[in-house]
């Protein structure tokens, strides 16, 4: 798998800021209450975020643009299945369903 950037610039830098942000706020919470495990989860949170601007790739980016893709085939060929019933002439797929 070949992991190519897919976040602009400008998306890039707000994520570095946010997340420089959030483990600064974290690593301070820290340093009063280490035995806070919320602290730490929000630390790594903030690092992947820096991470993730400083390579710019979000795979949860990358994850929702490949659902969508397939989600737009499954629709193209539905919608190519439907055409050839309607050439077929059989008339069913023209009546609309009626549930009541």
């Amino acid at each position: 798998m070949k992991i190519t950037p897919n976040i602009g610039i400008l998306n890039a830098l707000i994520r570095i800021t946010f997340g420089l942000t959030i483990v600064a706020w974290s690593t301070s919470k820290m340093v009063k209450r280490p035995w806070r495990d919320s602290y730490l989860v929000a630390a790594f949170c903030g690092a992947m975020k820096v991470a993730e601007g400083i390579v710019r790739y979000c795979p949860v980016t990358d994850v929702c643009k490949r659902w969508s893709d397939m989600v737009k085939e499954h629709q193209h060929a539905t919608d190519s299945v439907d055409e050839m019933e309607g050439l077929a002439g059989n008339g069913d797929s023209m009546v609309p369903h009626n549930p009541t």
